[in-house]
């Protein structure tokens, strides 16, 4: 059953910045653009790299890697050697409580 965890303050992550967060040991990325949170899983799907080590250009997060590119609202591959697209998570504020969907 899917549920809202509470991951981080929403005002710890600023603008432009993303961070990586552990769900039931699941590693989950999470974005600031603009003040719109998204979430999505940490790990490239073409190797094991933590995208939130990655470059954020607005929507798009490039991984440290090979630099294959997703988009993080949908998980879209933008650029390869990734093909696989990524999974992404509903994200909301309560307060000033961080909550992804997982």
């Amino acid at each position: 059953m899917a549920r809202f965890v509470t991951v981080a303050k929403a005002d710890s992550i600023q603008p432009g910045q993303m961070v990586k967060v552990e769900i039931d040991n699941l590693p989950v990325a999470v974005a600031n653009v603009g003040g719109t949170f998204h979430a999505f899983d940490d790990t490239c799907t073409h190797e094991d790299c933590s995208l939130a080590e990655g470059e954020l250009a607005r929507t798009t997060v490039t991984c440290p890697c090979h630099f294959a590119e997703f988009d993080i609202r949908t998980g879209a591959v933008l650029a390869p050697p990734a093909t696989v697209p990524l999974k992404v998570y509903p994200v909301r504020v309560e307060g000033n409580d961080l909550q992804v969907e997982v």
